[in-house]
């Protein structure tokens, strides 16, 4: 009983270096991650380099101010990641742009578990911003969602050179009703350079009747949506294209667009205004 406590210390200072709420996380393919199918700077076996990498940068977002909300926004947010070995820890976006590095590890810190051809397994940590309903008018009036730390197992399996394959599973080990979430993606590398990458993307999310409940149910006596409680379900799909780039040896450039649906238990959520959505983002960063 004392081992997820312990773990969690652990790892809690590095993992708060990367908070990312879950409406970034699942909303359309992040152009950083569509663009980064393959390792084309990353060393063939993480252990044989124990060199310290690092980037820093930036990331502006334009799109949804909340899954199924009518309006849209744009956003900058810092972009920071470190890699050690296979100990990794960084904030959305940014371990794509570490190396052209694979994106199947997401935010937070995490370790690779196994690696054997083309197969890839890994645990990682992060924490989880929750939700703050007064942001978005489709979600002004419900309950907040209180952040939490978010714990994650994630494989990849490489297909061919041009496709790969991810899948993750992540559950709430606080117990803040964040609940469970499962994501599987397939991204074909289109182009690739010494300089430059070409990617499309494309998955499915799902999640369970704990993190429908908190994210799309209505309670009893809301003044603008019927009363609604979801149960497990499939939460979304999301197809997008990105492009990463060299500008430099040490700084990276990405662009990128994606479209998102809200599907099953998620779509009928009353307050859903508009289940199709569309972003777009842009990143730079510097990275020794």
């Amino acid at each position: 009983m004392l081992l997820r406590p312990l773990a969690l210390l652990a790892l809690l200072p590095l993992a708060a270096q990367a908070v990312q709420s879950p409406v970034a996380e699942s909303s359309a393919p992040d152009p950083v991650q569509a663009s980064s199918s393959t390792d084309t700077a990353a060393p063939a076996d993480p252990e044989s380099t124990l060199k310290l990498q690092f980037l820093v940068g930036a990331v502006w977002r334009f799109g949804p101010t909340a899954p199924g909300a009518e309006a849209n926004s744009g956003s900058l947010k810092p972009l920071v990641a470190l890699r050690w070995g296979r100990w990794r820890i960084s904030s959305s976006s940014a371990g794509g742009m570490l190396g052209f590095g694979r994106g199947e590890a997401g935010p937070g810190a995490s370790t690779e578990l196994f690696r054997r051809d083309n197969v890839r397994l890994g645990l990682g940590l992060r924490m989880d911003s929750g939700r703050k309903s007064a942001d978005s008018a489709n979600t002004a009036g419900l309950s907040d969602v209180r952040s939490t730390a978010r714990l994650r197992l994630y494989g990849s399996w490489a297909l061919s050179p041009q496709w790969n394959w991810t899948s993750a599973v992540s559950t709430d080990i606080l117990g803040r009703r964040g609940g469970m979430q499962f994501s599987t993606d397939i991204s074909r590398l289109l182009l690739r350079t010494a300089t430059q990458e070409v990617s499309l993307g494309a998955g499915l999310s799902a999640g369970n009747a704990t993190y429908m409940n908190s994210y799309f149910g209505v309670p009893e006596g809301h003044a603008r949506w019927a009363t609604y409680q979801p149960g497990a379900g499939l939460r979304q799909a999301n197809a997008g294209v990105g492009w990463l780039v060299l500008l430099r040896p040490d700084v990276v450039l990405t662009t990128g667009a994606g479209v998102t649906r809200l599907l099953g238990p998620a779509a009928n959520s009353p307050m859903v205004e508009r289940p199709s959505s569309w972003s777009v983002s842009m990143g730079l960063g510097y990275r020794y």
